[in-house]
């Protein structure tokens, strides 16, 4: 849009076609969006489509995503589309599988197997055992095995009874008798009857006689002392043939079944070294499985081993069997745990426990041969979530850790389950502050995140993106359930997504709040409608506005009432209506603020009273400190300036920002130096340069607005207006209610480009350009405050001169 401009006449106005620019519906080649075929990429994402199938395509590490842009946008949708074709591509992941360690149980061991196998193998697993739970106790239940345990005991008696019965032959070579006692055996003299004879009878014996037989049962003492020693070595052996004869057995009941396990499991080398160990354990154990059966005999059982069958169980972490593809995993809740993996404790007699079969796998066990994605921002609010996942990638493994032993916390023994290789692919999904965050202060980002799929909140608007937005507008419509679009809606909707980008050359990429403002129109539409009209998207876009327009009627209120001082009609000088605009939760409204100069003979500062105040940001000082560069480059080069200014915001309580306002503050200061009243009629907003080149500024339609509405409501005549920078036309998508009434003549939108534009418009006097002789002329605006600064100098020399307390530094 081109706005010319002649200081003889004002022509900064601008016609009402150029407020708004609206969508020729002639243009949308259909009746409703049921018409329109299925809308498959995202528009106007070309850039962040093809770095999301490279990032997505490439095998080399670090290699990683990272998906930037605005929420709303469809960033999610995308990359979980792209995601998916790139996992459809890449082969099925292996299976894994935790099982016990029979040497180091506290270090379980990490089994790979094709996508199925892991499954099987649990399955295999569990039915072995349940096999060996019946026919172990078959096998020592039968009767070869009793009679065999039988023989071993009888050969022990044999023994023993051997021994006992020479020992008793010796004695009765010696009229000796050995008598069975319940502490043992006892030897006592033979009577002539073969029996014992009693004590008294023995007393009666000559002295010497009984001499002779203390010795010999002395002598037959050490004999069966002898003989009974080796009663322990002969169970000893009892015991061996009994461990041999389990063992035998065990053999027997178990090798069959591994057998099967070892033919279905030949290729895979790991799972056979297992079986071996789990046949050697079982034997070993063999008491495990008769367990029921009483009185089983000598069962020894290896006290580091894990508790009973469990031992046995195939802790499938990964099971890939449903798969066709490449696991594609989301996760929503990516804390520590969740990410890394776990291992769960159970309470027994009032201590925790655990063991390989409750180890839990996380989001990147899941993924691992596949993609994962991640959002970032709720990655990063996560405790050591984000440091962990850095921690894998580079290591290209899978530890998993609990989390009190990483902040060392525990100095326990604990499981410590064999690492797994993790090959996977993330893509990180956040808004593009958090992503340069990162990369200005991680170093591990750069080299982890090398691909950047950076999605646009914003489409350039031409005949052929409406309709390729109108393809969208009736997919969301069709997906969602809702009903289809009118061409008449569409084309509303085309403007109202120009508008939420301030721009009528662009189109809004929010699709979050485009669907929103579809469901809203779909509940508000009547019951037997077939579509949404242009009307019921008007009524949903009124509807939402009023919802959170409390603010802004309290704002206009205040001014009714007299609160928030505003003139719309009248001149002042030194004081001018800028606009501002204000938000509440993320919903822009307008208001005018006024703002007011003063200007005195000085040292030529120009003081900012909201700076002075701690009340202006660094930006509104800046524009300050540009208007005093401006008036030193433009006016009496050649004298010092010699005045000291003052600006306010009047009635403004909080904190001001920006530099938007520096055009209404430099007309406002000019007005006091010239002393050429502004008209109140107008709001003002730009800002300018030390040029005097006026700048575009942001949320010029809601500034445009917020004036109307205050001059609305305080008394609205023909001549009130706004002024704007020129290079903010292409932003304007204002109200419709405004565009009428500047056709109408009842309220002007003024585009100028420069600070001299801005003075006519608000004052009606001509700027003033040099001369050939460099001078303005006397009664223009620029005239009139270069006369005034070269009196301030002059009034300032004559202060120095006669010194004292007159004289100004």
């Amino acid at each position: 849009m081109s706005i010319e401009t002649d200081e003889s006449r004002n022509d900064c106005r601008m016609r009402a076609e150029m407020l708004h620019r609206p969508c020729d519906v002639d243009n949308l080649r259909f009746v409703t969006t049921a018409e329109l075929d299925e809308s498959t990429e995202l528009l106007g994402q070309e850039r962040a489509l093809t770095a999301l199938r490279f990032g997505t395509d490439i095998e080399d590490p670090g290699f990683n995503v990272f998906g930037l842009g605005p929420n709303g946008i469809g960033k999610h949708t995308s990359v979980s589309r792209i995601v998916e074709q790139a996992a459809r591509t890449n082969a099925v992941p292996s299976d894994w599988c935790y099982v016990h360690n029979f040497t180091e149980p506290h270090r379980p061991n990490a089994l790979r197997l094709p996508a199925g196998m892991g499954r099987r193998l649990r399955n295999d697993m569990a039915e072995l055992v349940a096999d060996l739970k019946a026919s172990v106790p078959s096998a020592f239940e039968s009767e070869q095995y009793h009679a065999r345990i039988a023989q071993l005991g009888q050969e022990l008696n044999e023994k023993q009874e051997s021994a006992i019965a020479h020992v008793r032959a010796e004695a009765e070579k010696k009229g000796i008798v050995l008598i069975p006692t319940p502490a043992g055996f006892a030897f006592a003299p033979m009577g002539e009857d073969g029996n014992a004879i009693t004590p008294a009878d023995f007393e009666k014996l000559d002295q010497e006689l009984r001499g002779t037989i203390e010795a010999n049962v002395r002598g037959l003492q050490e004999a069966l002392q002898t003989a009974m020693a080796q009663v322990p070595v002969w169970q000893q052996t009892m015991h061996q043939g009994i461990r041999a004869l389990n063992r035998e057995v065990a053999e027997f009941a178990v090798r069959h079944l591994i057998r099967d396990a070892r033919t279905t499991y030949a290729k895979f080398e790991e799972v056979g070294h297992y079986l071996d160990e789990v046949e050697k354990d079982i034997i070993s154990n063999v008491g495990l499985f008769r367990a029921s059966e009483e009185n089983a005999p000598l069962v020894s059982v290896d006290a580091h081993a894990a508790d009973g069958l469990r031992r046995y169980e195939v802790n499938l972490l990964v099971d890939n069997a449903e798969l066709s593809a490449a696991p594609v995993v989301y996760e929503d809740f990516p804390s520590y745990l969740n990410l890394l993996g776990r291992t769960e404790q159970q309470a027994q007699m009032g201590a925790l426990v655990t063991d390989f079969t409750l180890i839990k796998s996380g989001a990147l066990h899941r993924a691992n041969g596949g993609f994962l994605v991640l959002d970032a921002r709720r990655l990063l609010s996560q405790p050591y979530a984000w440091e962990s996942l850095k921690r894998a990638l580079q290591a290209k493994e899978l530890k998993i850790v609990p989390l009190e032993r990483t902040l060392s916390l525990i100095s326990t023994t604990i499981l410590e389950p064999e690492p797994i290789p993790l090959t996977v692919k993330v893509i990180l999904v956040g808004d593009r502050e958090l992503y340069y965050l990162l990369v200005e202060y991680d170093p591990d980002f750069a080299r982890l995140f090398k691909v950047v799929a950076d999605f646009e909140d914003e489409v350039d608007r031409d005949v052929d993106s409406e309709r390729e937005f109108a393809k969208v507008i009736g997919t969301l419509a069709r997906n969602k359930g809702l009903r289809p679009l009118e061409r008449e809606g569409v084309g509303r909707v085309i403007e109202h997504a120009s508008r939420r980008v301030e721009d009528a050359r662009k189109l809004s990429l929010r699709l979050e709040e485009i669907e929103d403002l579809l469901r809203e129109a779909n509940h508000i539409a009547e019951a037997d409608a077939p579509s949404i009209s242009r009307a019921n998207i008007e009524s949903a876009i009124a509807a939402k506005r009023a919802r959170v327009d409390r603010l802004r009627e309290r704002t206009l209120e205040s001014f009714g009432r007299g609160t928030h001082l505003c003139s719309v009609s009248g001149q002042e000088i030194g004081q001018i209506n800028g606009l501002a605009v204000l938000s509440a939760g993320g919903v822009p409204f307008g208001r005018p603020s006024r703002i007011t100069a003063t200007t005195r003979l000085g040292a030529g500062t120009v003081l900012d009273i909201e700076r002075e105040t701690e009340l202006g940001g660094p930006l509104h000082s800046k524009g300050v400190l540009i208007l005093a560069g401006f008036l030193t480059s433009h006016f009496a080069t050649e004298i010092p300036l010699s005045m000291s200014a003052t600006l306010v915001f009047e009635q403004s309580y909080g904190q001001i920002d920006g530099d938007s306002a520096s055009l209404a503050e430099l007309c406002a200061l000019m007005s006091s130096l010239a002393e050429v009243p502004i008209k109140q009629c107008y709001g003002v907003t730009g800002s300018v340069n030390q040029r005097g080149i006026v700048q575009p500024i942001g949320g010029v339609n809601e500034k445009v607005e917020g004036f109307f509405d205050v001059c609305e409501l305080l008394g609205r005549d023909d001549r009130q207006g706004v002024v704007i920078p020129a290079s903010n036309t292409e932003n304007l998508m204002l109200r419709s209610d405004i565009v009428e009434a500047v056709q109408a003549e009842h309220f002007a939108v003024n585009a100028v480009k420069s600070i001299d534009e801005a003075l006519f418009v608000l004052t009606g006097i001509p700027a003033g350009r040099r001369d050939w002789r460099g001078e303005f002329p006397p009664d223009s605006i620029n005239g009139r405050v270069e006369a005034r600064l070269t009196r301030l100098s002059d009034g300032r020399r004559d202060a120095n001169r006669r010194g004292g307390r007159n004289a100004i530094a």
